[in-house]
């Protein structure tokens, strides 16, 4: 297993090889498998994993069925997510994963998130377009994006133009950040660089590196 879900806390400032670094800290796990894929009966391989508590009055009753092995007095899974393994999984229903189980200080991993939503940008903003001339004249054109095609040939605009529209809220996956420290105690983990989404959201972390077995002695 090399993925765990986890939602984000907010940023903070630490020392790395003494220069100050900027550090996402996140609360992973625990996280509860709540379906086990077979490559026999579904194709492939894989596991689900369920994330915080949500009400059972809020849950429906087909959710209620799905979940019914990993259920209790508290609630059910709050967010759920498909984890697909290259391999068959060991791990049955109802079992719990810490964030030691999979991660540890030095590992790099990707991290998915939703992006914050901005609502409806300007090509400045959404694109870094630099805007119009400031001078001979202009009054109106500091912020336009300019000319968007050609004439009569092809008479149309490229599909995938760069112009303003809705940005944000999109899934966005930030590679290759460093796990600087993991907190057993309270099932959090510092990550070297910023995440997206909001305090709260869901993230799905996967370690990339490959871990190096001991020598046997």
């Amino acid at each position: 297993m090399d993925t765990m879900l986890a939602t984000k806390q907010g940023m903070q400032q630490t020392f790395v090889n003494n220069a100050r670094v900027g550090a996402s800290v996140l609360m992973a796990g625990p996280c509860v498998v709540t379906q086990v894929k077979s490559e026999k009966k579904d194709g492939y391989w894989g596991v689900q994993l369920g994330l915080g508590t949500r009400k059972i009055k809020n849950t429906t009753k087909p959710l209620q069925g799905h979940l019914k092995g990993v259920t209790d007095k508290t609630g059910t899974p709050r967010f759920l997510r498909e984890v697909r393994l290259k391999e068959e999984p060991t791990q049955k229903i109802g079992e719990v994963i810490k964030v030691t189980d999979v991660f540890a200080e030095g590992d790099t991993v990707d991290v998915t998130g939703v992006s914050k939503g901005k609502g409806f940008a300007g090509g400045m903003k959404r694109w870094g377009f630099k805007g119009g001339p400031k001078t001979h004249g202009q009054s109106d054109r500091s912020r336009a994006p300019g000319s968007i095609g050609q004439g009569t040939s092809p008479g149309r605009v490229w599909k995938g133009k760069k112009m303003a529209g809705r940005m944000g809220n999109s899934q966005v996956t930030v590679k290759h950040l460093r796990v600087i420290s993991v907190d057993a105690d309270k099932n959090t983990l510092s990550l070297s660089g910023p995440v997206p989404g909001i305090p709260g959201g869901l993230l799905v972390v996967k370690r990339v590196n490959e871990r190096k077995e001991e020598p046997s002695e």
